[in-house]
């Protein structure tokens, strides 16, 4: 039987065909206009979610990429900056041997030694090079500079060798200090002469016995009691082995950060009555959490974090009544008796490397070090936390730049032949450190490079992934649109044809 169609039945289907026809328009219209296939989570739930994923994904690439351009413009002006301190270094050595020569007058000598005090000056320029304002060589202490000009002494008798020298001021030439009477410092009254020309004219006074600071013109020499001095002959001065001199010359004071991974500091939370130390080489801090109560004599179940807390990785330990070492990446974290042994559930120890290195992560777990302790480079004076006083570095042997060029400036200064020939010879030395730097610093730039390659790697792939889910495909679009508006339109015709047909046209 048929049913009766009715004018608003075939009016709510003319609405409801149009409505499909443009809704479906519209849609192609919105992916057009993005050139995205997904832009709603309705569109496509499961392909969101992975979208989603990759978005995040590519900008914790983008982040790992923009940590590694800030690591290669640390290491990569850090290159440039050891080029050129080996660069001047080796200018310095040619006028060394130049000035080490037999044939070169004092006059010449002196001569010589302005250019090395200009090139000593550079050299301390480039060890407190900056990026961005901050120092690369200063160790944690990147806000200030790594080294400040200062004085050091040079003493020619090795009975001197344990003696502690502090001089403060300033001075713009080498100074020479000779003792004029043999004795005890600090028993003694001694007397003395000094220059600060090089040795063309003298200033006498006396150390008193109690060896109290003396004052050498804009200079404050102050020497520790105890050593036994010999008399200068100053009719034959300059012949071997003559008395007690000292010179008092140039030198860096390096005023940065001195930690690295030899020190370690073991915190404890809790647990008052154990004790903690931490052997092996961290490179960041390591927490140690008691999972279970228990003592030193049993069984120990722990858990330990890299990431500052955020995840924790369980481990047990076995322990036998005295110290206790649980094993930790890096190390170990040893616990003992500190008038108990009880271990309580939630006790806490953290591992604390003591460490100047300045880090980027850049990539999920890997981190880059990119700042310098200076004095392990370029050496100089260093006053460690404690000291009196400041000291050499490396004992002030060959490897220690500042020390070695500064003993070649005093000797060029105070027409030092013989001192001439002995710095010069450890000139070679002191350049070796600073190409192993040098060396090291490529290293890291290198790995730099192979980092950087596997993130666009990443990149390029993450990006395709992504694209095949959530892009459109123009070329179908365009199709699919041209036949939607066909579509549409032919629903709108066909409507209004429909609609302009009733009984009344054919009466």
């Amino acid at each position: 039987m048929a049913g009766r169609v009715t004018q608003r039945t075939m009016f709510d289907n003319y609405i409801s065909n149009m409505n499909y026809a443009l809704s479906n328009l519209m849609e192609s219209n919105m992916q057009a206009s993005s050139q995205k296939q997904v832009n709603r989570p309705s569109d496509d739930p499961v392909g969101m979610a992975r979208i989603l994923n990759y978005r995040a994904s590519l900008a914790t690439n983008e982040q790992y990429q923009k940590n590694v351009g800030q690591a290669e413009s640390w290491l990569s002006l850090a290159d440039k900056t050891l080029t050129q301190v080996s660069t001047v270094l080796t200018r310095i050595k040619a006028l060394a041997e130049q000035a080490a020569t037999g044939t070169v007058s004092p006059e010449n000598r002196k001569e010589i030694s302005y250019e090395m005090r200009e090139l000593y000056g550079q050299l301390i320029n480039l060890a407190n090079t900056e990026n961005e304002g901050r120092h690369i060589f200063a160790g944690h202490k990147i806000e200030d500079a790594a080294y400040v000009a200062g004085l050091a002494v040079t003493a020619n008798d090795p009975a001197l060798s344990n003696t502690s020298f502090t001089v403060e001021g300033g001075a713009s030439n080498t100074m020479v200090f000779q003792f004029l009477e043999s004795g005890t410092i600090g028993t003694d009254a001694l007397d003395y002469r000094y220059s600060e020309d090089g040795g063309t004219t003298w200033k006498t006074g006396t150390l008193a016995s109690n060896a109290a600071p003396v004052m050498l013109g804009g200079a404050r020499l102050t020497m520790s009691p105890g050593a036994t001095v010999t008399a200068v002959d100053t009719a034959n001065e300059h012949e071997a082995g003559n008395g007690t001199w000292l010179y008092i010359r140039p030198t860096a004071i390096y005023k940065g950060d001195d930690m690295n991974s030899s020190g370690l500091t073991a915190e404890r939370y809790g647990a008052a009555n154990i004790a903690a130390t931490a052997d092996g080489s961290f490179s960041r801090d390591v927490m140690v959490r008691i999972d279970q109560s228990g003592t030193l004599s049993g069984s120990i179940s722990y858990s330990y974090s890299m990431d500052g807390g955020s995840s924790w990785v369980p481990a047990t330990a076995s322990g036998t009544g005295g110290p206790v070492s649980l094993l930790v990446p890096g190390g170990f974290l040893t616990l003992a008796s500190n008038g108990g042994n009880a271990l309580a559930a939630g006790d806490q120890f953290v591992i604390r490397p003591h460490r100047a290195a300045l880090e980027y992560e850049i990539s999920p777990g890997e981190y880059m070090s990119v700042n310098n302790v200076g004095k392990d480079i370029f050496g100089g004076m260093y006053q460690a936390p404690g000291q009196a006083s400041p000291t050499a570095v490396y004992d002030g042997d060959g490897r220690n730049m500042f020390e070695v060029v500064g003993r070649l400036i005093a000797f060029t200064e105070t027409n030092s032949q013989t001192g001439i020939q002995q710095a010069l010879d450890e000139l070679g030395t002191a350049s070796k450190v600073i190409l192993t730097a040098a060396a090291r610093v490529g290293g890291k730039e290198n790995r730099l490079d192979v980092v950087q390659g596997i993130l666009e790697s990443q990149e390029d792939d993450q990006t395709m992934r992504m694209s095949s889910i959530e892009d459109v495909d123009v070329a179908k679009l365009m199709t699919k649109l041209a036949q939607q508006q066909l579509t549409y339109n032919s629903v709108l015709k066909s409507s209004s044809m429909i609609m302009q047909m009733n009984l009344t046209n054919f009466l």
